[in-house]
């Protein structure tokens, strides 16, 4: 019989091993907790870095606007050269190039470096800007920064999309949207700070391109390509029905954008990717009239911050300080209350999937009276301007209040019923077609104040008059159009899309509508021209 080894050296057995149950599961909770919390910081730090460069963005767009006196005296520019230069002919760039950018991102899958390389290319240009010595030079330094500045949207809210579950997707792209409002509240200090310390326009715009190389250097440093996240709709409801289905637009409803696996990358993959997404589009019920409506919302929020400054600045001659409280007011209530729209969304997303739609329509109807207190707001205090102000600053806070809780949460619904894949590319439609409608606002209003002088009170009373119809009109189309889009908005989150070969009047409606914004495009072009020259 063999002999039983020493105590000190034999195996143990199971049974004489006495593992505590949550010794392994909490050791194993330990391990994961640091990776975790690096994880999320990571993620924090990504949403924070695309703030920053979406805020830079906006504010080199407007930046040149702050020094128009100093920049015209130093190239002698004209102001027709100025309006080329600040008009609607360099938008135009901004809103069409959009979609090839989009398109590459996605079908690379290179959104972080598409971003990074953009950011980069737009910064580098607006140092090009402050080393401008002519009017040609200055140009195509901000042609150039439009080109880079063209998806940027599309990008962030497509990379904020996947970097976070889908109920914080719309707080997330919230916190995005916040730079709109710190723009506007902080531009006009900054400039002013460079004109306090004797720094002439050049030195300011080559420190900002500066800025925004570091930034961009760091968004790719810092982000990391995230996994594209399914969408919150499977079209059909049937899992491969799009696969199967063929790619014609005309039969069948078409697969997946980029559903399939590639083989190989080539400009024939690009095509069908590129006609399965707008198939994609074209199948949803909700997409063009959400897309129309948000487009008036913004129209109506272009005018009020295009004119709104100056008008008041006209109508309170007397009061100090008052374009600092007005950013002070549009930076302050603007940002708690975009924030307060993508949690408030979060917090009811399990409840209801159309919190946007209200948040949205109701708001910006609500707002519509507050605005035109805020226009009306000298007259309402029989003429007496300091009554007055303390109604405009009042009637303003709550306008904001109102209207400013929708573009997080409402963008952020459109980038999770897009396809996946593609969605990059259907956000770079989304605000594409957004920017070439609602530009035709400020061109609407320079036809109704063109006759009037502006040092005289016709000019004033005209600028008050076109405000209030242009702003609320805006307002209450989107609402009425968000309303009206919620049984459509339903039928897509069932899955009940467009299916089966696309009827005669779906086909003639989308030609339409692209003829429509075509011709918009061409008349506002013009008219840049024609009243610049």
């Amino acid at each position: 019989m063999a002999s039983r080894p020493p105590k000190s050296t034999r195996t143990r057995t199971a049974k004489e091993v006495r593992v505590s149950p949550r010794s392994l599961p909490r050791t194993h909770h330990q391990n994961k907790r640091p990776r975790r919390i690096l994880h999320l910081l990571q993620i924090y730090l990504s949403i924070l870095l695309l703030f920053v460069n979406y805020f830079l963005a906006q504010y080199d767009k407007f930046i040149l606007s702050y020094f128009r006196p100093q920049v015209q005296a130093s190239l002698g520019l004209s102001e027709a050269q100025y309006g080329l230069v600040s008009g609607y002919a360099t938008g135009i760039v901004y809103a069409l190039l959009a979609l090839p950018i989009a398109l590459v991102a996605d079908y690379t899958s290179a959104r972080v470096w598409t971003l990074s390389v953009a950011a980069a290319w737009w910064s580098l240009c607006v140092v090009f800007q402050g080393l401008a010595n002519d009017f040609g030079q200055l140009f195509c330094a901000r042609i150039g920064m439009g080109i880079g500045q063209a998806a940027v949207e599309a990008l962030s809210i497509s990379l904020i999309s996947d970097l976070v579950a889908w109920r914080n997707v719309f707080l997330g792209t919230s916190v995005l949207y916040v730079g709109v409002y710190v723009g506007e509240a902080v531009s006009g200090q900054i400039a002013h700070a460079f004109t306090e310390t004797g720094t002439s326009w050049q030195v300011a715009m080559r420190a900002i391109g500066i800025t925004g190389i570091v930034v961009a250097v760091l968004v790719r440093l810092v982000l990391r390509e995230p996994a594209r996240r399914e969408a919150i709709v499977v079209l059909g409801g049937r899992p491969g029905a799009w696969d199967a289905a063929s790619s014609v637009i005309g039969s069948g409803v078409g697969p997946v954008p980029g559903s399939k696996a590639r083989k190989r990358r080539s400009m024939r993959a690009a095509k069908a990717d590129l006609l399965s997404t707008g198939v994609y589009i074209m199948r949803m019920h909700s997409f063009w009239l959400l897309l129309l409506s948000a487009a008036m919302r913004q129209l109506a929020g272009n005018v009020f911050g295009y004119y709104m400054p100056g008008y008041l600045s006209t109508l309170y001659p007397n009061t100090t300080n008052l374009l600092s409280r007005y950013g002070l007011i549009v930076g302050i209530v603007g940002s708690l209350t975009v924030l307060f729209g993508g949690l408030l969304t979060s917090l009811l997303w399990n409840r209801t999937k159309l919190t946007p739609i209200y948040l949205t329509a109701v708001g910006g109807m609500v707002s519509s009276i507050f605005v035109l207190i805020m226009i009306f707001s000298r007259n309402l205090a029989g003429d007496d301007e300091s009554r007055g102000v303390q109604i405009l600053y009042g009637s303003m806070a709550a306008a904001y209040a109102t209207a400013e809780l929708w573009l997080g949460c409402l963008f952020a619904l459109i980038a999770l019923l897009l396809p996946p894949d593609y969605k990059t590319f259907g956000l770079a439609i989304w605000t594409s077609v957004q920017v070439l409608v609602y530009s035709s606002g400020p061109e609407a209003m320079g036809l109704a104040l063109r006759n009037e002088d502006p040092a005289s009170p016709g000019y004033i009373t005209a600028t008050r008059n076109s405000l209030a119809v242009i702003i609320t009109l805006g307002y209450w189309a989107c609402g009425i159009g968000l309303l009206s889009a919620i049984p459509l908005l339903k039928r897509d989150l069932r899955m009940e899309f467009v299916e089966g070969r696309l009827s005669t009047r779906r086909r003639m409606a989308f030609g339409g509508f692209i003829v429509a914004v075509v011709c918009l495009v061409v008349i506002l072009f013009t008219m840049s021209l024609v009243y610049a020259v």
